[in-house]
């Protein structure tokens, strides 16, 4: 079962930002507010994904001590954009003031998820975050990551939006 975890603070921002992560993973998914979590719903996920939200809405980052169950999660974790920055928060990476909104050609070295070479993928983001201990960086182009991974766990992030053009990226992360 995976866990789709919104943190849209409107609903209609799921239409755009939460429904396209539910078509490339199927119906073995549930939704959650980040809000609403419980331990219980991270207990009955096998993977997580964490999704993004609107280029002005900021409010996860007020609540960041709701997402504290990351830093000792033993399952694969997906941060989308936001989820990538609230994954980089919770292991230590400051914010970065960095828009980038479309289409963009980028080069990635990595073989995470079946992603590599060069790609398109689309941006919409305000914030990026600084590289945390213990990750690793799997994008070349930029200055800061796009593309990143824990050392040891699966625990992924990226900024760009992988519902928009890299949906075989979401379905690589669910698939069994």
């Amino acid at each position: 079962m995976i866990l789709i975890i919104s943190v849209c603070s409107e609903k209609l921002h799921e239409n755009e930002f939460v429904k396209p992560i539910e078509k490339f993973v199927g119906k073995n998914s549930f939704v959650k507010s980040f809000d609403n979590l419980t331990p219980k719903d991270l207990e009955r996920a096998d993977k997580v994904i964490i999704s993004g939200t609107s280029l002005e809405d900021f409010d996860y980052m007020k609540s960041l001590d709701k997402f504290s169950w990351i830093k000792n999660f033993d399952k694969p974790l997906l941060g989308i954009c936001a989820g990538m920055q609230i994954i980089g928060l919770t292991f230590g990476s400051k914010i970065l003031e960095e828009k980038h909104v479309g289409a963009f050609r980028e080069k990635f070295n990595c073989g995470y998820l079946d992603f590599k070479g060069e790609k398109e993928v689309y941006y919409l983001h305000n914030k990026a975050v600084s590289l945390p201990s213990n990750f690793f960086r799997l994008n070349l182009d930029l200055d800061y990551p796009t593309f990143f991974k824990h050392e040891k766990r699966e625990i992924y992030g990226v900024l760009f939006h992988p519902e928009v053009y890299n949906g075989d990226l979401i379905r690589e992360f669910v698939k069994d």
